[in-house]
């Protein structure tokens, strides 16, 4: 179905003096500001009304926080509850009922293996301070220093958690090959692909000569996010457990974007079944406000009083908010209807691809889906176990898609190693009907982005 592209609107003073005076107040360092000059000052579900009077789909969700989409009622009615009981609004790391609710559905979320024996760690409010925790956490427990990551990884901008992730430079963590189809390291993909990596990472753990400090833990993702969309094999992951395991390495998941059912389980460990020994929880876990832990093995707990804690710790609005959501995706069973949505979407982008040669690879799990975007006309490729090459990324096509997005009414984010990667991050109450538009509003962007490149290739001199 062909999307309509909406008139031009003009902006009102208001809009533009706020967009103006945010671009001389705030830091270099901002980033969807720049790519999504919107205004926002209403929402509700997965719409977003702007100061301009448009109105936007938004599958970026707070980048996978907000997994009931903006102001659910059950939230909104949390939220008010503990305001107007006159409940303290901080009490650092004090007991209160709002936190005995939160950690009790939280555990019941759990694998049961680590919710029968788990303790939990309430950290500072954001995931990568939940990262930080882990690792200061395993290293007490183990008494090594070393740590495991992986290429493309994402765990936040902290500087440990930035050491562990994909763009670091000087770090004093081992980079390890995570497996891919697409872009497979090795030339394979598939599970060969996966076997390989996993040989990899056994045999440089077991070589006396290999370079690697004693490793305290290995921290993974089960679908890479802001590396492009990259599940990792269920097989692989199984493989990852075991390895740790036989090694008492403790395996740490980080499922700050991947969890509360956005992959199709409640937590995407639970697609392999594997359970770690520390998981690390953020984003949607807060119903929308600043919430992050760490829940992990009892046998882990060797902290002293004080040795990691947060003046933020104990948010009660996020931890009454989180309960409301947490029990909400449980009860309303959105992790399946995340499963069974994400899949139909992946099925006509995937059918998209047929009709698009600049679409080089659509993948994902659930409604944590990614559009990878390429130039068929660029070389060199690189070598892909299905089609032999892949043509190299196409960043410009993937900013000017997303352009076209929003002026057709879709917020979308951009992933992956060159930013080439269109990512969908829609809430887990997505209807069919707001599914269909949001493939074909992206149809419609790119299918625009795509003439303008080609008019724009046709008007170059020619040398």
């Amino acid at each position: 179905m062909a999307v309509t592209e909406p008139a031009p609107v003009a902006l009102p003073p208001a809009h533009e003096g706020i967009l103006r005076r945010q671009a001389q107040r705030e830091s270099a360092a901002r980033t969807y500001a720049r790519s999504l000059p919107i205004v926002p000052v209403r929402a509700r579900g997965m719409t977003i009304e702007g100061a301009d009077g448009r109105r936007y789909l938004d599958c970026l969700s707070g980048a996978g926080t907000l997994a009931l989409g903006h102001n659910h009622p059950v939230v909104l009615e949390a939220i008010r509850k503990v305001i107007d009981s006159g409940a303290p609004m901080h009490v650092l790391d004090l007991a209160t009922p709002v936190k005995d609710a939160f950690t009790t559905e939280l555990f019941a979320t759990l694998p049961r293996e680590l919710a029968d024996d788990a303790r939990i760690q309430f950290c500072g409010p954001a995931g990568t301070d939940a990262v930080e925790a882990a690792f200061k956490l395993v290293r007490a427990a183990s008494g090594r220093s070393g740590l495991l990551a992986f290429t493309g990884a994402y765990h936040g901008m902290t500087a440990g958690a930035l050491g562990a992730s994909g763009g670091a430079t000087d770090v004093q963590v081992t980079r390890l090959p995570f497996p891919q189809d697409y872009r497979c390291p090795f030339g394979t993909g598939g599970e060969r692909g996966a076997e390989i990596a996993a040989r990899w990472t056994e045999n440089l753990l077991d070589d006396p000569k290999g370079g690697v400090p004693a490793p305290a833990g290995m921290i993974l993702e089960p679908v890479q996010g802001e590396g492009g969309v990259n599940p990792a094999p269920d097989a692989w992951l199984r493989r990852m457990r075991e390895i740790t395991r036989q090694r008492s390495i403790a395996l740490i998941a980080d499922e700050v974007q991947t969890g509360v059912g956005r992959t199709g389980a409640f937590w995407a460990v639970g697609h392999s079944g594997i359970v770690p020994d520390v998981m690390v929880l953020s984003k949607a876990i807060g119903g929308s406000l600043p919430l992050a832990v760490i829940v992990y093995r009892s046998g882990l707990d060797v902290w002293q009083p004080g040795a990691h804690a947060g003046t933020f710790r104990g948010n009660q609005l996020a931890m009454a908010a989180g309960t409301a959501t947490l029990a909400y995706v449980r009860e309303n069973r959105l992790a399946e209807r995340a499963g069974t949505l994400g899949a139909r979407m992946l099925a006509r982008l995937q059918a998209l691809g047929a009709e698009h040669p600049s679409i080089g690879d659509v993948r994902g799990r659930g409604l944590m889906i990614g559009i990878e975007l390429v130039d068929p006309e660029a070389g060199p490729p690189t070598v892909t176990a299905e089609s032999g090459t892949a043509p190299p990324a196409d960043p410009a096509l993937a900013a000017a898609v997303q352009q076209e997005c929003l002026r057709r009414g879709l917020i979308v984010e951009l992933g992956g190693r060159h930013s080439a990667v269109i990512r969908l991050l829609p809430p887990l109450t997505l209807t069919d009907e707001q599914a269909t538009a949001v493939v074909d509003r992206l149809a419609d962007a790119l299918s625009a982005a795509e003439r303008s490149a080609n008019r724009r290739a046709a008007a170059a001199p020619t040398s």
